[in-house]
């Protein structure tokens, strides 16, 4: 078990996820809450793979991954919440997650690319 900040706060979205994706097929959606199941827990995915990495640039590229399933968690998490599958309570809930999720994600990209120079 992880105990660093990016590690811990991407699990705990994902748990966040998995239980809006039980809610959304409670309700019969399936389209997004599969893809926002895939996005929203591949971000942890990746920042582990990340630990793991073979080298910088492999280090670097799992978390711009991990960067990028950020960004689309969040189109989906908007497009939940225009559709009305969400509330916009839950929906800023869940954004105000994503967003620091990326802006740890880049700046962690943005120091080991810094102090790899």
């Amino acid at each position: 078990m992880r105990n660093d900040e990016l590690s811990v706060q991407s699990m705990d979205f994902a748990v966040s996820i998995m239980k809006l994706v039980k809610e959304l097929k409670a309700k019969h959606e399936t389209i997004i809450s599969n893809q926002i199941g895939r996005s929203g827990t591949s971000i942890g995915a990746n920042i582990r793979e990340a630990q793991y990495a073979h080298g910088t640039a492999d280090f670097i590229s799992k978390l711009q991954i991990a960067l990028k399933e950020a960004n689309e968690t969040g189109y989906w998490l908007e497009l939940l919440y225009k559709t009305e599958y969400i509330s916009l309570t839950e929906y800023k809930n869940l954004e105000d997650v994503c967003r620091s999720l990326r802006v740890m994600l880049i700046s962690s990209i943005n120091t080991v690319k810094k102090n790899n120079k």
